[in-house]
């Protein structure tokens, strides 16, 4: 079983998004999605300052098994990216929710967080996608 943590909501597209202190929002994929991509490789992050609408293409992640999409939970402004991944993107597997996150987001409104699923939403999201159905 993979971790989902309570505290961040989740995307049909693998991204979860955490409400910092600060009012921004920080993403990563999730460990389901890092388990389903295997070793990555490479991450390729939008520009601090660049406009991003959820739903949208916000950067590229590589791995051993195919590169993927990455995309924006919420509509906003990226305001930091994590450059730690530049030199190791590994860390997106070995510690997806914490030093792997990629991107954070000055929402344009906290709502499109609501538009997320929480954390039991997710891991039945999973399941039934393992399932087939």
């Amino acid at each position: 079983m993979t971790d989902t943590p309570t505290d961040a909501r989740y995307a049909e597209t693998h991204e979860w998004a955490r409400l910092d202190d600060d009012g921004n929002v920080v993403v990563g994929v999730s460990d389901y999605a890092q388990e389903q991509l295997g070793d990555v490789v490479y991450v390729e992050l939008p520009e601090v300052d660049q406009q991003v609408d959820a739903g949208a293409e916000a950067g590229v992640v590589e791995s051993v098994k195919a590169a993927s999409d990455i995309y924006a939970p919420v509509s906003g402004t990226v305001v930091a990216i994590n450059t730690s991944l530049e030199d190791a993107p590994e860390l997106v597997n070995q510690d997806p929710y914490g030093d792997g996150w990629f991107f954070a987001i000055a929402p344009d409104s906290s709502d499109e967080m609501e538009d997320l699923m929480d954390a039991a939403e997710y891991s039945e999201f999973c399941e039934a996608s393992e399932a087939g159905e």
